[in-house]
């Protein structure tokens, strides 16, 4: 299998897992560069963090790095994307890294329905169009923010879930005082992101320059 070297952490994947210009992604050190690039400025001793979304546990990793395997949880809904993201903690010696098999939700608790695309990082809960050509769609178990942040009481939270962030950062982000968070607007448009801004900011949080770039934004209180 394939394997890269990316800020310092060794990612091995099967060719398969390979998709839509990853490998570039990998060698030109630009996969998920900006949330990486964020979550550095602004994570510091005695932080918790949480990731929403965890993919192949590259973010996971670097947080592990900085705070320690037991201050980090990944959620991820893929059990195959899962199972990369186990072997990438491993590989980097952070199997204590807490990673949690569902789909999070703002409110749902039973199973839901995800659809599994070929490119794992494009996965998600069925959007307003409907289900994607490509995907399989297969059942997960909702796991409810709120249950998350009681649960875990992350501290810095990062969200990269294909949309469904316009519903699950309207959930009141009790102990968080960092969101990063990537917006998909072609998903839901510029009033879907202007909701996401609004929910922060009506929580207390406030736009955050230092790491924001492009669709990554970064809201702290």
């Amino acid at each position: 299998m394939p394997s890269f070297t990316l800020r310092g952490l060794t990612l091995t994947l099967p060719e398969t897992a390979i998709r839509g210009g990853l490998e570039r992604a990998f060698t030109t050190g630009r996969y998920e560069h900006q949330e990486a690039d964020a979550i550095l400025a602004h994570l510091r001793p005695g932080d918790r963090f949480m990731d929403l979304g965890a993919g192949i546990g590259f973010l996971c990793a670097l947080a592990a790095r900085v705070l320690g395997a037991h201050a980090v949880t990944g959620v991820e809904a893929v059990p195959d994307t899962l199972a990369l993201a186990r072997g990438t903690l491993a590989a980097n010696g952070f199997d204590g890294v807490r990673l949690m098999h569902g789909a999070v939700t703002g409110g749902a608790t039973k199973d839901v329905e995800f659809g599994q695309r070929p490119a794992f990082w494009a996965s998600a809960l069925q959007g307003p169009e409907g289900w994607p050509p490509n995907a399989r769609v297969i059942r997960v178990p909702a796991l409810p923010l709120a249950a998350l942040l009681e649960e875990h009481r992350p501290t810095v939270l990062c969200c990269d879930i294909e949309g469904a962030e316009l519903e699950v950062l309207a959930t009141p982000l009790t102990g968080i005082r960092l969101v990063v968070v990537e917006l998909h607007p072609g998903l839901y448009g510029p009033e879907g992101e202007a909701r996401v801004r609004e929910s922060l900011v009506a929580q207390g949080f406030q736009p955050e320059p230092l790491g924001t770039k492009g669709a990554t934004v970064v809201y702290r209180r």
